[in-house]
């Protein structure tokens, strides 16, 4: 924990010194109000300048749009806390509610500061060979008031730089679903100041930085099917497997012990979800309503798509099912939802809920142990986005998009399945370098001993709760009294959902 500790200390310490000394280095080039609108995140592609016309719309601060943002931002930060952490905090057994909501509250405050050093620089900077930014705006040096014309011509470049610091937050956060209960607090820190610099940080640069080499093959991904989903879903494979499995898992009971936190945390991710999507337009405009519209079809879609697969699969319908449907289906819509029309949401929204309930219970004969479904939810339901793309995209919604293959466009599908198997090799790959590099260094997991009293006790010396609130292994000793009087409850395997 000191080598942990201090690397990082000495880690802030060399990018700030590293930020100050840029500052004092003479500006680049003004390129502010040259530079060719390329939107990002969402903002419709845009085409080709005509040769000789007239001049494009100088860049000029639209109040409506900046306020659109900024809300949108807030949207997108409570996704995360509180909304990922209920709806992972409750899923988990009560001795390991507290470390679950950690993981997601110290990512905010961690991806805020390195976004701010080194992270927006690497990912939306000047481009480099179209694979990562440069480190021309460490420090947020160059990242002004003014608009970045190259991102959006009516918002402080900073209200940009800070919409997308709220989605590199999410995305580490949602890998930790998967490896919850059994992975060191230090290792956890490690892994996911890595994983944004080295996977998400390139990876947005592909798909949304100007010059991006997957932005310029014309891959579609309005709010982030690749970039988030499919990026931590696959790399939440990867660490499940590397990890390796809780132990009991398949033997004992590991049912959530707070479903309605679950329910809260995933209602909460429903509405924030509107600035994740919409808010990608950039704009208040008739583009975010199109997107709005899609995202909550496609969330209703699926939750019902889910529901009713389960239903036909185990006989009932369960509330966490619902809940995990509408998360899936708004996973799936993501890339899609500044693309496609309302029907097609349904469509992409009701195979998700299917599609990603079936993922979700394969795990188990597969044999590994994803804690809380990451692979089942995000990286199944992000591929499918994906994909669903290239099938349903047009541009009679965003004219600065493309058409799919059901609108005379084949080639765009192909473009989607490039730009998914893409993110597959870059998030695989560095995520086993990375894992072993934090092995080496402090250790990946728990010991037996920490594991069976729980991360709460082991990593924090904290208990969720002082009396009662939850049943579980150790339910008793932490004052959750049910233990003894469930056993029957949770004598049956808990099947994913």
């Amino acid at each position: 924990m000191k080598r942990l500790s201090l690397a990082l200390a000495m880690l802030l310490v060399l990018s700030a010194t590293a930020s100050v000394a840029m500052a004092q280095q003479p500006p680049p080039p003004a390129s502010e109000s040259t530079a060719a609108p390329a939107p990002v995140a969402g903002a419709p592609a845009v085409a080709p300048a005509a040769p000789a016309a007239a001049a494009a719309p100088a860049s000029k601060i639209d109040k409506g749009d900046t306020a659109w943002m900024l809300t949108s931002s807030l949207l997108v930060l409570m996704m995360t806390v509180p909304g990922l952490a209920l709806f992972y905090g409750g899923m988990v057994r009560q001795k390991n509610a507290l470390g679950t909501l950690m993981h997601s509250f110290i990512i905010a405050a961690l991806i805020s500061v390195q976004w701010v050093l080194w992270g927006y620089s690497l990912a939306f900077g000047p481009d480099k060979g179209g694979i990562i930014g440069g480190l021309d705006w460490i420090g947020l040096r160059n990242v002004g008031l003014e608009p970045f014309d190259a991102y959006s011509k009516t918002i402080p470049h900073q209200a940009f730089m800070l919409f997308q610091m709220m989605f590199a937050i999410i995305t580490p956060a949602l890998i930790t679903g998967t490896f919850a209960e059994r992975k060191k607090f230090s290792a956890f820190l490690l892994f996911t100041l890595l994983w944004a610099t080295f996977v998400y940080d390139p990876l947005a640069h592909w798909v949304w930085g100007d010059g991006g080499w997957l932005k310029t093959k014309g891959a579609l991904d309005f709010a982030g099917g690749t970039v988030v989903h499919i990026s931590s879903g696959v790399s939440a494979l990867v660490c499940a497997v590397m990890i390796g499995k809780r132990r009991g898992f398949g033997h004992q009971p590991m049912q959530p012990h707070n479903l309605p936190m679950t329910v809260m945390g995933a209602s909460l991710l429903w509405v924030g979800w509107f600035g994740f999507n919409a808010g990608s337009a950039l704009e208040a405009n008739g583009l975010a309503v199109s997107a709005f519209t899609a995202t909550n079809t496609g969330a209703a879609a699926a939750a019902l798509g889910w529901m009713f697969t389960e239903w036909m699969s185990r006989g009932k319908p369960t509330v966490l099912g619902a809940a995990s449907g509408a998360v899936a289906g708004l996973v799936a819509i993501t890339p899609a939802s500044g693309y496609v029309t309302p029907m097609a949401s349904v469509i992409i929204g009701v195979v998700a809920g299917a599609l990603c309930y079936a993922a979700c219970n394969l795990k188990t004969k597969l044999g590994y142990d994803d804690s809380l479904d990451v692979v089942g939810v995000h990286g199944v339901g992000g591929t499918w986005g994906a994909l669903a793309t290239g099938l349903f995209a047009t541009k009679a919604v965003n004219d600065g998009g493309g058409n799919g293959l059901f609108y005379g466009n084949p080639g765009q599908l192909w473009i989607q399945i490039v730009a998914v198997a893409s993110t597959y090799i870059l998030a695989i790959v560095a995520t086993v370098i990375i894992l072993k590099v934090v092995d080496a260094l402090v250790g990946l997991r728990v010991t037996a001993e920490d594991e069976m009293a729980g991360l709460d006790l082991s990593q924090h010396s904290e208990t969720a709760y002082s009396a009662g609130g939850g049943f579980g292994e150790f339910g008793a000793a932490a004052g959750g009294g049910m233990s003894e009087a469930m056993p029957a409850a949770e004598s049956k395997p808990r099947v994913a959902h």
